[in-house]
This record gives structure tokens, sequence and C-alpha cells, in this order.
């Protein structure tokens, strides 16, 4: 009897340490009453000490954003901007090679919405989001948001709605809708803060591309052109200045209405879900590749000559409205040189959402008129300027090279969203280590391009451009081999979308496409896996091997410090080359499952859609555990041969572990 208690307490200590559901993240929700038609949809998370969530933010190539998602919207209700949060942490991932944007001790996440069907009692929320400690847990909870009547003269606080794993909250303690003003209040200053940042960044950003397009062939000689006719034609010297700083104001007007007009067609929050669309980065591929060409000398982009014509007999009126219509003549005759920066800039700017388009413009418009009216208000400088030239053309071109290079970002992102794995890091590097090298080329004067005049020395300027991009260049080449290259976070698909995650100097895989079992491909350190359970079972049995299971998820940070920093021990990558079948089920993979092959889950209740639904549900029915990374050692029946272990950074503790599985296999 004392030996069979003994063994169920051993069986329950088990089962507590190692079959445990967890659930880091206690999730509370509350509606706001704001106007007759308009509510904010609160959700607060308080996170466990050591673990952290993951903001909606957060870049692409890194950790899982959070992502709300609404049913029913149309017709009921719309949403007003994009969901607002409490303040993040920004820390850069080693793993992923970009900034993420985190959550510690709590988060707090708004959704302002209007109600547009008055019937309409509530609005159901789902939220996915992805938890991390030693391990990472991607979830999702589902919000049901009770709506007061709409007809109420006063504003009323609904109570909160707590989901499955959460009570409701105390409101006997303190006003509830103080707390809820406050939060708002602070997520509002927060988020404020950072759509500041933003905006200053896209402003700054379009500065220089002004002041680059400034310095192109067509533009630079209309600005002595332009001062003089200004400071000959006027009557007085003021009426001269007066009507110079007229001119540069219009081309600021023009270019600011261009910016109204991308926000008026596409919305001011629109272009901002847009930018991880895999069309729309296509497209702004198409449009970058486009505009370099013409940069590089291909061909010119001009608009009808017709437009000129009717703009230039405008601007023979006089008066202001003479100005105005000189400088849109500007704007089109130097469209060749102006329109692919302002085209990258229209589509970097759009890419933010809101209004960033308006302020991008602005600044772009900012650099360009601030000579015209700087130079009228002080001719003299005009003896400071330097003489057009071949030089011009060098600045055009170089922007091409610019352009170019920074089209493939987009080509990258549309593959990362498709999983595609077409263009991974490799190639993209080897991309932009041949772009970048023959602009060197080019700077060095070795290389020529349809409109450059002959090269018959390099001028001081154009010597230190060719250095600093070949130091660029030669920095580049180690990413190959498995460099981080933190200089350029973020621009590259993360370390783990490649050919060879471990680098080019990890030996190369251990088996070609051709050699591998049906169902398996190369994993990481070369090590054959297979992305499929049965199929992996199936294999593990004609070869009479144990099977390796590992619960693991694209975007897990500690299942990539295993692969790169555990596995490749010479006490463990041998066994895991050797000695198991490795069965890789990727828990967060977003690729939807076949209708047929879709269920809910008898476990937790929830619709099992996609494959990482499928093995996260298979981890928590089997294993009572939902964090990967989560280890198995099984038989080739599918029986285990162990007990699971998750996070274990310890080499001498997994190699035991792995020899401790084997063991009982043999």
């Amino acid at each position: 009897m004392r030996t069979y208690c003994l063994a169920i307490l051993t069986l329950l200590l088990s089962i507590t340490t190692f079959g445990q559901i967890k659930n880091p993240v206690k999730w509370t929700s509350k509606t706001e009453k704001l106007s007759e038609t308009e509510f904010n949809l609160i959700v607060t998370g308080t996170i466990e000490e050591g673990w952290h969530v993951y903001s909606q933010f957060t870049p692409d190539g890194g950790s899982l954003p959070m992502v709300l998602t609404f049913k029913d919207q149309k017709g009921n209700f719309e949403l007003l901007g994009k969901a607002k949060e409490s303040p993040y942490k920004k820390v850069y991932s080693d793993i992923f090679g970009v900034d993420e944007y985190l959550f510690e001790h709590k988060v707090v996440v708004t959704q302002k919405v209007k109600i547009t069907n008055p019937k309409l009692k509530s609005i159901s929320m789902n939220l996915d989001f992805q938890v991390c400690k030693e391990q990472c847990i991607n979830d999702n909870k589902v919000f049901t948001f009770t709506l007061p009547e709409l007809n109420t003269t006063t504003v009323v606080e609904t109570a909160s709605t707590p989901d499955t794993t959460t009570t409701a909250i105390d409101t006997t303690k303190t006003s509830t809708q103080e707390i809820v003003k406050e939060v708002v209040a602070e997520v509002q200053q927060t988020k404020d803060k950072e759509e500041d940042k933003s905006i200053w960044s896209i402003f700054f950003l379009s500065f220089l591309g002004g002041l680059a397009a400034l310095f192109t062939p067509c533009v630079f000689p209309m600005v002595p052109m332009t001062v003089s006719f200004f400071t000959k034609q006027s009557k007085t010297p003021a009426q001269g200045k007066r009507n110079a700083i007229f001119y540069g104001a219009s081309i600021i007007i023009i270019y600011i209405l261009l910016g109204s007009i991308v926000t008026a067609i596409f919305g001011a929050d629109a272009l901002n879900s847009l930018s991880t669309n895999v069309w729309f980065n296509l497209i702004f591929f198409a449009l970058l590749v486009f505009f370099a060409a013409s940069f590089l000398g291909a061909f010119e982009i001009v608009l009808p000559n017709s437009w000129a014509n009717k703009v230039d007999r405008q601007a023979d009126r006089g008066g202001f409205v003479g100005i105005l219509f000189m400088a849109l003549a500007l704007a089109i005759v130097s469209f060749s040189c102006t329109g692919p920066i302002v085209g990258n800039l229209l589509v970097i700017s759009a890419s933010k959402g809101g209004f960033a388009p308006l302020i991008g413009m602005f600044g772009f418009s900012l650099a360009l008129a601030l000579p015209f009216m700087l130079f009228a208000l002080f001719p003299s400088w005009m003896n400071t300027l330097p003489k057009s030239g071949g030089w011009l053309n060098t600045v055009k071109v170089s922007l091409g090279f610019l352009e170019l290079a920074l089209a493939f970002k987009f080509l990258s992102n549309a593959d990362l969203v498709l999983q595609k794995h077409y263009f991974e890091r490799e190639l993209f590097l080897a991309v932009w280590i041949i772009i970048f090298g023959a602009w060197a080329v080019y700077l060095f004067g070795k290389l020529t391009l349809p409109h450059d005049s002959p090269v018959t020395h390099l001028s001081v300027g154009r010597l230190f451009m060719a250095l600093f991009v070949s130091i660029f260049t030669l920095y580049l080449i180690p990413g190959l081999w498995g460099a981080p290259l933190k200089l350029i976070s973020g621009f590259p698909p993360p370390m783990h979308y490649s050919e060879s995650p471990n680098g080019l100097s990890g030996g190369g895989h251990a088996a070609t496409t051709a050699s591998l079992p049906e169902g398996a491909h190369v994993g990481p350190h070369g090590i054959i896996a297979f992305d499929d359970y049965e199929k992996g079972l199936a294999y593990a049995k004609t070869v009479n091997k144990p099977v390796f299971v590992d619960f693991t998820g694209d975007a897990c940070v500690n299942c990539r410090k295993m692969e790169e920093n555990v596995w490749p021990s010479n006490a463990i990558l041998p066994t895991l080359k050797e000695k198991v079948v490795l069965i890789s089920l990727v828990c967060d993979r977003k690729i939807e499952l076949p209708k047929s092959e879709q269920y809910v889950s008898k476990a937790t209740g929830k619709e099992i859609v996609t494959i990482g639904n499928k093995w996260s549900d298979f981890q928590i029915t089997r294993y009572q555990n939902n964090a990967q990374p989560l280890y198995v050692l099984q038989t080739p029946d599918g029986k285990d041969l162990s007990k699971p272990i998750g996070y274990t950074p310890d080499v001498k503790e997994y190699k035991e572990w792995l020899e401790s599985g084997l063991k009982n296999f043999k």
C-alpha cells in the first residue's frame, strides 16, 4: 500500500511539473461609452513576473505580434483607427536581428469603435498573442463587450467582461470609470509620443529626400535662374524677396496637396494595414525598380509637354497667381528627377498610415523650397554655389542605386508574409552586395552609365563616398556566413529565414533534397527533419529509430536559442543527426488547414483552423502543456520513452535527458 501511494505521489508530481497548462497572463475587459455611438473597448492583461507579451507593432521577422480581430463588423460597427497600447519596452533581439516591442507586468489595449447598428447589443473580439519567458506560449482569448442602450442621454459605464480564465474586477473599491479614464489617458499619451517619433522620422527622411532632389540635374540649375528672375523682374528688392518667398511657399503647397490626395484616396489608416499585404509589397517593389531604372539612365519619367506648356502660359499672367503656376511648372519640368524620390517617399510614408504622406511631402517640399527663398533673401550667397556639371548626374545615379537596394526590402516582405522561402537571407544579402559593389565601382569611375560625363579624375568628395560604399559592401559579405549585421537590422530577412540558419560555415547540409525521405526537409545544422507527425513516425518505423518530437515555433526565441547554442554541441548534434528521427511541430504557423481538416478542440473548445493550431492542440491534449520549446522522445509507435523537457540551456543536463530516453529505447 505504501509503495502504491508513493507511485501515485510520483505520478502527480510528474504531472504537476511537466504536464502544466501555463497561463501567465490574466485578462479582463471593459467597455467605455464616449458618446451615443462611440465606445472604447479596453482589455487589460496582468503579466506574471519574468514573462512578456509582444506588441501589435513589433516588426516583421521577430516574435509574433499581438493581433486583434473582430467578428460581424460589417453593418454593425466601424473601427476608429488602430488599437492603442500602454507603454511598451523596445528590446533588440540577437536571435531574430530586429528590435522587438514587448510588455512586462501589465498591458492595456484600447480600440475605439463607432456603432452603425443601433440594435447591436455586444461586440466580440479575438486577441491572438505570444507570451514568452524560458518558453513561448501562443494563445488567443475571446472577449465579449456588452454595449449599453444607445439612446441613453448620459455616459454609462458597462461592466467588465472577463474571458474564461479571469474573474470580474471588484468595482466596489473604487470608481471603475475613473480607472478606465486614467488608463486610456496614459495609453493615449504614450501612443502619441510613439506617433510623434514616427512622424519626426518621416519628416527628417523626407527632408533629406528633398535635399537630394535639389542636387539633381533637373532642379539645381533652376535655382540661380529662378532667383535671378525674381531679383531682376521685380520693381523693388523688397518685392523680389516677397515674390521669391511666395514662390517657395507655393512649392510647399503643391506637394502637400499631393500628400493630401494620397491620404484622401486610401484613408488615414488604411495604408498602415496594407504595408503587410503581399500584393502591395510586390507593387511597391515594382515601382521602386521602375524609379531606380529611371535614375540610372534607362529612360526619363516626364509628364506630358502639354501640361508644362499650359502651366507656362498661366505663369505669364504675373502676380501671385502667376508665381503659383511658376512653382507648378517647376514641379512638372523637374519630375524626371523628383518623381522617383517623391514616389519612394510616398511609398514609405504611406506604409506608416495616418497623415504620414502629408508630413512626408511637407518635409520634402520644405527642403526643395528653402534654397529659392534663402538665395532670394541673400543674393550674395549665390556665389558660394558649386557650378553645374557631371557631379549632378552622379548624385542622380547614386539615388538610383539606393532605390534599387530599398526595392528588394519590399520583395523580401512579400516572401516573408507568404513563407515561401524564395528570397531568403543569403539571396537578399547577395543582391545587396552586388548593388552596393556596383555602386562603389561606379563611384571609382570604372563604370559609366548613359548620361555620365567622362571621368578624368575623382574629386575628394566622390573618393570618400566611394570608400564609404566599398566599406559597407565588405561589411555585408560576412553575413553570408551567419554574421548578424546589426547595422542593417530589420532590412534583410531574419537569421532563421535562411537556407542555412547556422551560417555557411556550419558545414552545409547533411543531405541534398534528392536524398531526403518523403515528407522530410533539411532542418537546423543539416538534420533531416519532418514537420508532420504521422510521416515522421512512419519513417522512424522503417529505420527503427526513436522519435525526437520538437514542439517549436517560427517566432519562438528560446527555440532558436536551443537550436543555436545547445544543438550544435559535439555532445548533442551527432545524436540528433544519427540516432533519432526529428519531428518539428511548429505551433505558431499561420498556414490554414484544408476545410476538411479543421475542427473544434475537445481539450480547449477552440477552433483549430491552422497548422499551428493543430500541433498546439496536440501538445495540450497529450501533454497538458502549451509552452514551446517542449521536447519528447518516443518510440516509432508514438509511446513516450521519458518525461518531456522544456528549455534547457545546460548542454550536460540536455545530454543526460537524451541518453536516458535512448537507453529506454534500447
